[in-house]
């Protein structure tokens, strides 16, 4: 049964929220990660905290980490909790933070923000109701003088589950606002996380802190404080940590005129032969609060920008039912941004508004170096204000729709979810798994809302397996190429069945052989575990495990693919998995198929 969740959303965001994505998206790009040659970078070092080249997990053995020797890793792994925290030589207030990291089996650890505001860092794996001292939950607060049961109190978990399995390295990304305090030292505004992402998944959106979590460094808030990261608990390595604090004085926008002309407009316009319909100054930025406009209308904003940090900066407007071009020195601003020195600058706006069913709103987002992006202008709404369409799987559940993939539009797909918050795609063109994920089911909007246009979207942390190809295929030799289509192979899908428990079971003919395909989320929650079966296959046929830029085997029957999620081969009827080399320059773990295969995907 399908269940369905409108979600509602909010029509008016504060201006902080809306930018926070580009806050993150602009920190990764104008910071070079940690350079991790040494320890220089933190104050005195514990004998657990090192530096190596290569990290490992064995997924057999909870609580150790395998090195190899080298630089560009930061790696903690304590014997018997024997381990400290470290902490940075620098201190921080607002900052974006952008890593990697990997853990061991049934690791723990934190990032302390200003050394007061944990961020849980923990093997959550598989864990589908997840609460604040889990992966990626803000850690909760805590009184002693409380009864037993009630010490612990507020802690934010996370949105959903997105954490990897132990030995895979995961991405998370911070943006974190420091508390504000007045002249006289008191505290005005509590501490918040803008956002936060892990592995790509929305996890935390403007969740305020009160005060500092246990286990603090302090329980007195200030202005700064250093990265700490908790070193006791468990092992725990780092790599492609990007740190970028703001906090420089942002630029102001003074002596603002505009000029309206009524009509719609798309090309560059002569204003000199343009009649204004109306004009006069403004003190702010704005279009909402401009009374008597018509519905389609060419506005030119003029001013003055004043500069107090020379450096690169970024101009972003958002503007419904229209555009807008920034000028400054009467030079348009690309993507690129543009290099300001410090001191005042002339300032244009062209803001054109050409539809005349959109909101009446502009604003304008700034963001230059030590400056979080932040709004000028009016405050926006969200897109068109359309609540989500969110598909639920309280049970097996099937869904059929169109599934774009990078570089592809998967037509003939079906997406599976289950109750174990372990979900895939299939793709019936090809009888290949096109991919798998973790948390939330799928976002119907795209298919559903209006006339649509056919297609879902995964909601969790996705692991995609590239173009779909067959899984299956004969090769006259074990380095044959792997087919790039159906032709010749006479596939035809035959359509799936399912069991009690509505977990179907997909079905077609491939060299005139019939093959069984079911894919199962695990009872664990671990991943999905594949059993394809071959009746009359005759010799040289071939399964395609995986394709990738780099496939290690881990233990025996494990394969580590890419960093980025285990194959298990738990039964190929005695016959041997090959990591080879492909003719595009990655590599394929491929198996010869007699009779039945089975192997789990663990991510």
């Amino acid at each position: 049964m399908i269940q369905l969740n409108h979600a509602f959303s909010q029509k008016c965001r504060k201006s902080v929220a809306f930018a926070a994505g580009l806050a993150l998206a602009h920190a990764a790009a104008a910071q070079a990660p940690l350079p991790l040659q040494d320890l220089s970078y933190f104050k005195t070092p514990a004998a657990s905290w090192s530096i190596a080249g290569g990290v490992k997990a064995d997924l057999t053995k909870p609580g150790a980490l395998l090195l190899t020797p080298g630089t560009g890793i930061l790696v903690n792994n304590p014997v018997n909790h024997n381990g400290a925290d470290l902490f940075s030589n620098m201190e921080h207030g607002d900052v974006d933070i952008e890593l990697e990291y990997l853990m061991a089996k049934g690791s723990n650890s934190g990032i302390y923000l200003q050394g007061r505001y944990e961020m849980q860092l923990m093997d959550s794996w598989g864990v589908t109701t997840p609460r604040a001292g889990d992966n990626g939950g803000m850690y909760q607060r805590w009184d002693d003088s409380k009864p037993e049961g009630q010490k612990g109190f507020e802690g934010t978990a996370p949105r959903q589950n997105a954490t990897k399995a132990p030995g895979l390295w995961q991405n998370l990304k911070i943006s974190f606002q420091a508390p504000r305090f007045n002249a006289a030292g008191q505290k005005v505004e509590n501490a918040r996380i803008v956002r936060a992402e892990l592995n790509g998944v929305l996890i935390h959106e403007d969740v305020e802190l009160t005060g500092p979590t246990r286990g603090a460094v302090s329980n007195t808030e200030a202005a700064t404080g250093p990265l700490r990261i908790q070193g006791d608990h468990g092992a725990i390595a780092f790599r492609n940590i990007k740190i970028t604090p703001f906090g420089k004085p942002r630029p102001q926008l003074a002596n603002i005129n505009y000029t309206v002309y009524k009509g719609r407009y798309y090309d560059t316009l002569n204003l000199s032969k343009l009649p204004p319909e109306a004009k006069g100054p403004l003190g702010n930025l704005t279009a909402g609060a401009l009374a008597g406009l018509p519905n389609q209308y060419f506005i030119n904003y003029t001013g003055t920008l004043k500069v107090t940090e020379g450096g690169t900066y970024h101009f972003n407007t958002a503007v419904p039912g229209g555009n807008g071009t920034v000028k400054i020195g009467g030079k348009a601003v690309g993507r690129q941004g543009v290099q300001l020195a410090a001191g005042d600058h002339p300032f244009e706006l062209l803001y054109t508004k050409n539809q005349d069913w959109s909101n009446r709103s502009l604003a304008l987002t700034v963001s230059g170096p030590g400056i979080r992006p932040f709004v000028i202008g009016d405050i926006i709404t969200d897109g068109n204000n359309v609540d989500p369409i969110l598909v639920e799987a309280p049970s097996n559940t099937l869904l059929r729709s169109f599934m774009d993939i990078p570089g592809k539009r998967v037509v003939h797909a079906i997406s599976v979810g289950s109750p174990q918050q372990v979900h895939y795609t299939y793709d019936m063109d090809n009888g290949a798994l096109v991919q798998v994920w973790r948390g939330g089911f799928l976002d119907a909007t795209p298919m559903w809302y209006s006339r649509g246009d056919g297609s879902s979207r995964p909601r969790g942390a996705v692991q995609r397996f590239g173009m779909p190809v067959l899984a299956l295929a004969k090769l006259a030799t074990a380095d044959g190429a792997w087919l790039k289509d159906t032709a010749g192979t006479g596939y035809t899908p035959k359509g799936y069945k399912l069991n009690r428990q509505d977990e179907p079971t997909f079905m077609y003919t491939l060299y005139g052989a019939n093959v069984t395909d079911a894919v199962r989320a695990l009872t664990s929650g671990d991943g999905i575990e594949r059993e394809i079966t071959v009746q009359n296959g005759g010799e040289g046929l071939y399964a395609r495990l995986a394709e990738s830029k780099h496939i290690e085997q881990a233990n025996n029957g494990w394969y580590m693919v890419d960093g980025s999620y285990y194959i298990r081969l738990d039964d190929a009827g005695g016959a041997k998995a090959t990591i080879r080399n492909s003719a595009s320059g990655s590599q394929e773990l491929v198996v010869p198929v007699q009779g039945k295969l089975r192997y789990s995907i663990l991510f």
